[in-house]
């Protein structure tokens, strides 16, 4: 018996006829909220560790993991999803949310609206960065 399905569509799901917009701006509020965990227990950790959510030395290691493992969940979700350059978007998508978090919300991080604005903020990049890889894929066309 011959196995039809390629070696690269090995790993995709079929996934259901969604918007693919929709599904970008789904997958980055899923990212947005695994930021959120993973520095709520990077904190937790600390603060068990430390005695204070001040994490010292380890706040720069803890956050560049916590952007990795976002990236590497964005990616796999999109690409299991089958959209288009799933790891360009992932990156962009985090790397744009951060860049604005850190700019401009830095003084507000620790208060409740963040759990709702975080999120958000990366469905939203995660779909300006669908827009710009769209673009530098016709570029290179």
């Amino acid at each position: 018996m011959s196995d039809d399905k390629s070696d690269e569509d090995e790993g995709r799901f079929d996934a259901p006829p969604l918007p693919p917009l929709l599904i970008l701006a789904v997958v980055g509020l899923l990212c947005g909220f695994a930021t959120i965990a993973l520095v709520w227990l990077s904190e937790r950790g600390c603060d068990r560790v430390r005695d204070t959510p001040n994490c010292g030395a380890m706040g720069l290691p803890l956050l560049v993991l916590t952007v990795a493992v976002t990236i590497v969940l964005g990616a796999l979700a999109l690409s299991r999803l089958a959209m288009p350059h799933p790891r360009l978007v992932a990156f962009l998508g985090v790397m744009f949310m951060l860049l604005i978090v850190l700019a401009f919300l830095s003084n507000d991080l620790f208060s409740t609206w963040t759990l709702l604005v975080v999120p958000v903020l990366t469905a939203i990049t995660f779909l300006v960065a669908h827009l710009i890889a769209g673009r530098l894929e016709r570029a290179d066309a």
